[in-house]
């Protein structure tokens, strides 16, 4: 089988979660045989020699491609990378205006109809939640029967992580973690950084800094409190975030939403306690083993810190999440729904 991975242009600049899926996918795919190709938009395209490809992300980054690889009639696997606060009837209401628009005015565009075509196309959707699915199925329109529940994963690596490397190296211990961006919204980094001025324990947040306002208030913000450390980002397969996850003693991951956060994932798999919001599935991979809160309230999120330093730490959540979300495990789910596509086919 001859397998195309695929995602918007700035996936290695941002280096996030998708990055990170994709990679990983990829590595568990070639372990069981798959042939795996990274797309290459400087390279001419191996139509006849890729059997299927794999979209990572349905946004206007994937789009154009997503429209001409279905032109070839080259089956199509979607992972959205989706989720919204709005519930499903707002979303039909705004995908149908949408199309309306579309009608008289060629040149206007809107996320959902984007992201319906792309899912369109596809063969099958993945989504990385239950929630998720149940949104794109209910709001977006996709049908059941082309949803499969695909999760995000972990590499076990984060199982036996290190947590003398990090306390050496910057002197601090038992601290308060956070790993992701610090500037994008939907990380909501600002609420946290608030909530920890009034939390007397070290704090360490570890992002690519975004040059926007709301990166510039974080950092204004941050700067109020002597307690939080903000360090640059470190490279996913660094022995130092390892480190950094498996030293902390609370990973904080306040966003707006997550499906359900891979940096979560990791630091769990390390034995940090989690808190987390609770919106995006996040309960379908963390159960009763997280903290959840509202990430508008940033007393809330105090609270939910606060609680989790309370209790102590245990093995019950990093072997749930070793047990069920490892990255090979996540590989065989996904290279049955390749096999039963092309079966289709």
């Amino acid at each position: 089988m001859n397998v195309c991975l695929a995602s918007y242009q700035s996936v290695m600049i941002l280096k996030g979660g998708p990055r990170t899926q994709i990679l990983h996918t990829k590595r568990g795919l070639e372990k069981l045989g798959v042939n795996v190709v990274l797309f290459e938009s400087w390279q001419d395209f191996p139509k006849d020699k890729i059997d299927l490809v794999h979209f990572f992300g349905a946004n206007i980054g994937t789009y154009h491609l997503a429209r001409e690889i279905s032109k070839l009639n080259i089956p199509i696997v979607v992972s959205p990378i989706f989720y919204s606060l709005h519930n499903p009837q707002y979303l039909r209401i705004a995908l149908t205006l949408n199309r309306l628009i579309r009608k008289f005015y060629k040149g206007l565009w809107m996320d959902y109809g984007i992201m319906a075509d792309i899912c369109s196309w596809a063969s099958a959707v993945l989504p990385n939640t239950t929630d998720e699915g149940q949104l794109l199925q209910d709001g977006i329109g996709v049908s059941g029967d082309r949803i499969t529940v695909i999760p995000n994963g972990v590499d076990e690596r984060f199982y036996n992580s290190d947590k003398s490397i990090f306390e050496n190296k910057y002197g601090v211990k038992n601290f308060i973690l956070n790993v992701g961006h610090v500037g994008p919204e939907r990380k909501n980094v600002l609420n946290l950084i608030r909530a920890l001025k009034s939390i007397d324990v070290p704090a360490v947040i570890i992002g690519r800094i975004e040059n926007n306002r709301s990166g510039r208030a974080c950092m204004d913000e941050a700067m109020e409190n002597p307690r939080l450390m903000i360090l640059d980002s470190i490279p996913n397969d660094s022995d130092l975030l390892a480190s950094a996850y498996a030293a902390c003693d609370v990973f904080a991951l306040p966003s707006l939403f997550e499906t359900p956060g891979i940096a979560a994932l990791e630091a769990a798999l390390a034995g940090a306690k989690i808190v987390i919001t609770k919106y995006g599935g996040t309960k379908e991979y963390f159960q009763s083993h997280a903290e959840y809160v509202d990430p508008a309230s940033v007393e809330d999120i105090r609270r939910g810190i606060l609680h989790s330093m309370g209790k102590k730490k245990d093995d019950e959540l990093r072997i749930h999440i070793k047990n069920n979300y490892l990255w090979d495990v996540v590989a065989q789910k996904t290279l049955k729904v390749y096999e039963r596509v092309l079966a289709k086919k």
